[in-house]
């Protein structure tokens, strides 16, 4: 293909710059996508700062691993009817092959890590080559713009999976960000007796409220709702939140930490933990079956992410978006960039 495609290239933690190279066609089983809108994430923003563990970046890099598109070409191997499907695909270049992928925690690949965005070329870009085994297509008149933010949506779907809600049941989501109000939309579909969602962002809560939370809860408020949910959904990773959750939840009950917590933060009590016989599951990215189960719910209308969407940017203003990200303003939500 010859034809000019521009990208967003990060060389070096706080250096960037908008590069244009010739288009090169897709390769064996690969997929080229013409990039509709790419989210950024905190994730992002700590590729930027450089503050990403050295074992998960890859620089000079392409960051960008939210994004949604539409098959462009295919290479040899892959099937031709592909080209025009919209799409998004999983981030994790899992092998497919070790034990864990064969368990189908594609997630934990133990393969070596490789993912799009972080080692990999990513979507801060005109276009992206992918695997075509990672795609997950979308309905002909799906709304790309919102199903940029599938990649997180897929986390919280993992996270529905490893809580397992029942209707009826008490839920909490602690953080009203992007994964914590996607996590109200999915839990919300579960028919809880009860979800409340604790954030101190006012905006945040309200948005919540909107997407199917019956109330919400400030950090200091919640100290009077310890011990009374059966689910608790941590999404925040601040330095509390997982201990905190622990204590939101019933004798007996269920935490989920979704959370990208930074060394430093608060452990978990061992003592309460064994005294009430709490189950306690973490997530890391999300397995080929949880991105299943967000593609079909974004389908049915049960995860509707385009609310969330405050700023959208060009490539060229990416310094502007970048900084909006973690700039601590609770009006700011997700931010897009539009090749």
């Amino acid at each position: 293909m010859s034809r000019p495609s521009r990208s967003l290239v990060v060389d070096r933690p706080g250096e960037h710059r908008l590069s244009e190279t010739e288009l090169k066609d897709p390769g064996p089983g690969e997929v080229l996508i013409r990039v509709a809108a790419a989210g950024i994430c905190m994730s992002d923003r700590e590729v930027y700062d450089g503050h990403r563990d050295s074992g998960y970046v890859r620089y000079p890099l392409v960051p960008g691993h939210e994004w949604s598109g539409t098959v462009a070409a295919v290479g040899p191997g892959a099937d031709p009817a592909l080209v025009g499907r919209r799409t998004v695909a999983e981030g994790f270049r899992a092998c497919g092959t070790c034990e864990r992928c064969r368990c189908g925690e594609t997630s934990l690949c133990t393969g070596g890590y490789a993912e799009t965005g972080f080692t990999e070329p990513g979507a801060f870009a005109d276009h992206l080559t992918v695997p075509a085994r990672l795609l997950h297509l979308l309905e002909d008149d799906a709304d790309l713009r919102a199903a940029a933010l599938l990649e997180p949506a897929a986390v919280v779907a993992a996270a529905a999976r490893a809580g397992r809600p029942s209707p009826g049941e008490r839920i909490a989501v602690v953080g009203a960000g992007t994964l914590g109000l996607l996590a109200v939309q999915l839990l919300a579909a579960s028919t809880p007796a009860e979800l409340t969602v604790i954030d101190p962002r006012t905006p945040r809560a309200a948005q919540a409220r909107k997407f199917g939370a019956v109330e919400s809860l400030t950090p200091d408020q919640a100290a009077s709702a310890y011990g009374h949910f059966d689910l608790v959904v941590e999404t925040a990773g601040a330095p509390t939140t997982a201990a905190t959750s622990c204590l939101l939840a019933r004798r007996g009950g269920r935490v989920v930490l979704t959370g990208m917590f930074a060394p430093g933060a608060v452990g978990i009590d061992p003592v309460h933990l064994s005294l009430s016989q709490l189950q306690v599951r973490s997530v890391f990215g999300a397995p080929s079956s949880a991105w299943s189960d967000a593609v079909r719910a974004f389908g049915l209308g049960l995860l509707d992410p385009a609310p969330l969407i405050t700023h959208e940017f060009p490539l060229e203003r990416f310094a502007e978006a970048i900084a909006l990200v973690g700039g601590g303003d609770p009006t700011t939500g997700k931010v897009l960039l539009r090749p």
